[in-house]
């Protein structure tokens, strides 16, 4: 059974979608089978891998709304190992239809069930909320990752996130933990990042990866162009960046580098 892995942090603007897309394919590159899950309604994970939102028939909204089987709305990408389940904008309504649903924390681990002895992980990109579309993912995964960007308001809200995933353990999912903490959108230069090197340490004693995501051009290019930072500009500061962390991802769950 693959290890399920949500990405989140309710705060918008945190590289979130782009660490989605970067660790999957890195991982995917190290002959992992990875599946993808586009769970946030603007569906730039989707478009991020070269998927043109507007020509996806079936997309995460059928799955976990509608019912839809995964398997039919599952899509190979023209990269090493990863499939995307895409989303549109149709998941936007999604949180209103899904209130007065039976079952309803339990929609998405029922959905991704029957597909997950197929790949080695399941990534989630989360929206950047924490309604019910979040606390379903949050129902379905072992661990979470948590990106975090090296500025002021950082630790603004995580008190909350952390409040909502210690109420999912104890009422849905008592397995769910942190993975790890990512920093992004590092400048070793500054002081104000050390400083908020320092607090989310102290906030997350013993899980911040020791790599971290610095501001690069490069990888702010990439989704433009669909592709992952591996394929767009593999001796990028931003490839170097995910390859390090696909690799102390992999040792820390006691996986090889097989690709």
């Amino acid at each position: 059974m693959g290890k399920t892995v949500a990405i989140v942090n309710q705060k918008g603007g945190v590289g979130k979608t782009t660490s989605a897309v970067n660790l999957a394919a890195a991982i995917g590159c190290y002959g992992y089978k990875v599946l993808l899950v586009d769970a946030d309604p603007q569906g730039n994970a989707t478009s991020g891998l070269g998927v043109n939102k507007r020509d996806v028939k079936k997309s995460s909204y059928d799955v976990i709304v509608r019912g839809t089987p995964a398997d039919e709305v599952i899509l190979s990408t023209a990269y090493k190992g990863l499939d995307i389940l895409p989303a549109n904008m149709d998941l936007a309504g999604a949180e209103l239809e899904l209130v007065d649903m039976q079952s309803r924390e339990s929609r998405i681990r029922s959905a991704l069930a029957p597909v997950k002895d197929r790949y080695d992980f399941i990534f989630i990109d989360c929206p950047p909320s924490l309604g019910l579309i979040t606390v379903n993912i949050l129902c379905a995964v072992d661990t979470v990752i948590v990106p975090i960007q090296c500025e002021y308001y950082a630790l603004e809200g995580l008190s909350q996130l952390m409040n909502t995933i210690r109420q999912v353990k104890r009422i849905y999912n008592p397995i769910i933990d942190v993975e790890g903490v990512l920093l992004t959108m590092y400048d070793g230069r500054l002081n104000l990042t050390q400083q908020v090197v320092s607090e989310v340490k102290r906030f997350f004693p013993q899980k911040v990866y020791s790599s971290v995501v610095p501001r690069n051009v490069r990888l702010s290019e990439a989704p433009s162009f669909g592709k992952p930072i591996y394929y767009y500009d593999r001796s990028s500061r931003g490839s170097v960046a995910y390859d390090e962390l696909a690799k102390e991802f992999l040792k820390k769950n006691n996986k090889s580098l097989k690709g």
